[in-house]
Order: structure tokens, then C-alpha cells, then sequence
């Protein structure tokens, strides 16, 4: 896994997430990666496998075309 570090964080801010964490039963570290991870990959998100099928669809591909799609977003997974 990867590690960021966040420099210059506003005093406000870290008191804000320490707060959050607090209600949350997290720690703060754990919080940060809570918040991010909701932002950046919400529940219900399409997969770029889905989207590229749907549209593959409207363009007319066939089932074997559209294949490749689905099979390389089932190898992320």
C-alpha cells in the first residue's frame, strides 16, 4: 500500500478530523483513509468495464467484442 504524508495541514483542520475520528470510533490515520476512500470510490460507482460495454452496445459491437471489456474489469476484481 501506498503512503501519503500531508504537509502544512491547518491546525483546524487536524482538530476537525481528530473530532470526526473520535465519533467514528477510529483513529485519526484510519479517518483520513475512510474519508478518501468515500470520496474517491463511492458505493454505486460504474466500472470502466460497464460504461465501455454500454457504450459498445449503442455503437452496434457484438457479444465477442465487447467480451474484452468485461473480462479485463473481472481481472480487477
Amino acid at each position: 500500500m501506498a503512503v501519503i504524508t500531508v504537509r502544512n495541514l491547518p491546525d483546524e483542520v487536524h482538530r476537525a478530523l481528530r473530532a470526526r475520528a473520535v465519533l467514528n470510533g477510529r483513529s485519526t490515520e484510519a479517518e483520513v483513509r475512510a474519508i478518501l476512500a468515500d470520496t474517491l470510490l463511492p458505493e454505486g460507482r460504474t466500472a470502466l468495464g460497464t460504461l465501455l460495454t454500454t457504450i459498445g452496445r449503442r455503437a452496434g459491437l457484438t457479444d465477442e467484442e465487447l467480451a474484452g471489456f468485461t473480462r479485463r474489469e473481472a481481472r480487477r476484481s
